[in-house]
């Protein structure tokens, strides 16, 4: 899947794409057709990053019952040829997902066309986990021979047929076929479920990675020979070292994060940092100076990962280095320095947005400890990131980060915050936006009502508003 293209945060496909409430309440204010139009390209053009993670589908759900919009692009875009040429999951996924919450709002158009798709669609599993949860019996004993018919009969078929039973996301179209009074369709099922399982216990017999009794020479060879086949394996290593090595292995352990191989060096790394070891940090910064680039991140994880009094100290010596070590040492104060840190962390936070822009990956732990310091001169920077990161967890963070430093957040960003996309994000709203504006209050009302809505957003609206949201 290409990476998305965003519009900029001032227009309203830049906000819808983002996820902000304020494209919410700026489409229910622009024209219809104008604002139907943003709202297909959201959700044929799928705008997350990380679509695994963030979250869309609700929020542009409720957009469609806002906007009594019609599916007619949803349908072209699932029964396009391309389905058939582009098998990712991602092309379809969020498509799928909408029609879900459509569904389970009583949109029986949403309900026919994911039936169809599950029936006919190249993503029918997708399709089939949203109707699991929200489709009757008949309706999904409806689609049996269908979803069936993909999988021949014969050996390569069953075996098909059992791998996708055995790691269905939903079982319950499964439970129900198993017991379909269509024997054909009951027997195969029940089959499939039998090696399903079968090969469940068979994966957990199987043993893999080191064992009792490896020394610490074949741990660090177990480590090169993942990263040659392009796996990370330094992590469990390091782990297996903590089992395997004594006191009279450290010399060995040493000199491999000092000069050994790639898989060695970041096993080594990793170990001695994790066990607070006096020489980790000497190591680490020399092994950002000299390793290679798997060497060098796993050295500033490594260093990242530790909590003691020495490792912090050396942050506060490391943060205004121009390099990857400094950048981390300014992470490591954003999580465990003291309010002496601020400045660091604050030069740290401006230095990422100048140079890296609203998105990059180190802004996610230097906001929170903006936050969490409570460094009132970091709001502008983080009002910044607010409006124009793509991420929504990382806007998120940030709003909780601009609760803790901006005075004018429950006026402001917390408004809009009630229609986030995010529902970690519309539950810091419903605690701090401030009730004089009838929009929050409406949309408290809204929320403390609605079936789909998260149990800890509805929690946080009633320590507002009370159990009864009628009497706001």
């Amino acid at each position: 899947m290409f990476d998305p293209v965003i519009a900029p945060s001032g227009t309203l496909l830049g906000l819808l794409q983002r996820g902000r409430g304020d494209g919410t309440l700026h489409a229910l204010t622009a024209p219809r057709d104008e604002a139907l139009t943003a709202l297909n390209h959201c959700v044929l053009r799928d705008p997350r990053n990380d679509w695994q993670v963030e979250n869309r589908s609700l929020y542009y759900a409720r957009l469609y019952l806002d906007l009594n919009g019609g599916l007619d692009a949803i349908e072209a875009h699932l029964f396009d040829p391309e389905d058939i040429l582009d098998t990712d999951e991602a092309r379809t996924g969020l498509a799928l997902a909408v029609l879900g919450h459509l569904a389970s709002y009583g949109r029986r158009d949403a309900l026919e066309l994911l039936r169809r798709y599950a029936a006919h669609g190249t993503n029918w599993a997708w399709a089939l986990d949203e109707l699991a949860l929200r489709d009757d019996d008949a309706g999904l004993r409806g689609l049996a021979a269908h979803v069936l018919s993909r999988f021949p009969a014969g050996a390569e078929g069953d075996a098909e047929l059992a791998a996708v039973v055995r790691d269905s996301f939903e079982p319950r179209p499964w439970r129900l076929w198993a017991e379909d009074p269509r024997e054909w369709i009951a027997t195969r099922v029940r089959a499939a479920q039998e090696t399903g399982c079968f090969d469940r216990w068979q994966r957990q017999m199987r043993p893999s990675g080191p064992r009792p009794g490896w020394s610490v020479r074949a741990v660090f060879e177990w480590a090169q020979q993942g990263l040659d086949r392009g796996a990370a394996l330094h992590v469990p290593a390091a782990r297996c070292l903590t089992a395997v090595a004594g006191p009279e292995d450290r010399p060995e352990i040493v000199q491999a994060a000092r000069d050994g191989s790639d898989g060695a060096r970041c096993t080594a790394l990793r170990y001695l940092a994790d066990a607070g070891d006096p020489d980790a940090l000497d190591l680490i910064e020399a092994a950002v100076g000299t390793g290679s680039p798997a060497v060098v991140e796993a050295a500033l994880d490594a260093f990242e990962r530790m909590s003691g009094i020495a490792a912090v100290d050396r942050a506060r010596g490391w943060a205004r280095r121009p390099d990857p070590l400094g950048a981390a040492a300014g992470r490591v104060l954003a999580c465990r320095g003291g309010a002496q840190d601020s400045e660091l962390v604050l030069g740290a936070l401006r230095e990422a947005v100048r140079g890296e822009g609203p998105d990059a990956p180190t802004l996610w732990t230097l906001v929170d400890g903006a936050g969490r310091l409570g460094i009132a001169c970091a709001a502008p920077v983080l009002r910044h990131v607010y409006r124009e990161t793509a991420s929504s967890h990382l806007r998120g963070r940030t709003a909780r980060a601009l609760a803790a430093t901006d005075p004018s957040f429950p006026t402001g960003f917390a408004v809009e915050c009630l229609w986030d996309c995010e529902e970690s994000t519309r539950e810091l709203a419903a605690r701090h936006a401030e009730t004089g504006d009838t929009r929050v209050v409406e949309q408290l009302r809204r929320l403390a009502a609605d079936p789909a809505e998260e149990a800890e957003v509805q929690t946080a609206v009633r320590s507002r508003i009370g159990p009864d949201a009628s009497a706001v």
